[in-house]
């Protein structure tokens, strides 16, 4: 009976230590809870600072361009009508062209703007990033050359003997 006494003793004490163990996670929680207002901040920061890059971005192609090229409408839907028909998505950029006529945006600035995209060859399409800075690129200059954004974000070139896909 007193084996059995200090067996039943032991096991009581091995539950009652398991919840200052639970315990001691709950801190650990608490500082996982502290960094996450610190990410939030930073990730808060981060979107004011696309916001703001964005502002700027219109209010260069107003300062660059002519009216009809330069207006924050014309720039936004000619950028994504660029955009979709450098991925095949004719149907969408059809959409928003009829949009962009409506606005009474430059015909002309958008043919510049998609011969200067597909002057510079491909992009890589996990990169949609890469593509965005190429058609903003080309949009402020369509008559330009190769950009930074497109020297950098080409494709690597088919290895000799191989055929493309």
């Amino acid at each position: 009976m007193l084996t059995s006494f200090t067996v039943a003793s032991a096991q009581s004490q091995g539950a009652e230590q398991k919840p200052p163990e639970q315990g001691e996670q709950k801190p650990a929680d608490q500082a996982k809870g502290e960094q996450k207002p610190e990410d939030q901040k930073s990730a808060e920061q981060q979107a004011e600072e696309r916001i703001k890059q964005e502002i700027e971005e219109y209010r260069e192609a107003a300062a660059r361009l002519s009216l009809s090229a330069g207006s924050a409408e014309c720039v936004w839907t000619g950028r994504r009508i660029t955009s979709l028909l450098w991925r095949d998505d004719v149907d969408t950029a059809r959409r928003y062209l009829d949009l962009y006529d409506r606005f009474g945006c430059s015909a002309e600035h958008l043919k510049l703007t998609f011969r200067c995209v597909i002057r510079q060859g491909p992009i890589d399409p996990k990169a949609a990033d890469r593509l965005a800075a190429r058609v903003h690129d080309c949009w402020l200059d369509p008559e330009g050359t190769t950009t930074a954004a497109s020297r950098t974000t080409n494709v690597p070139p088919a290895k000799s003997g191989t055929i493309p896909n």
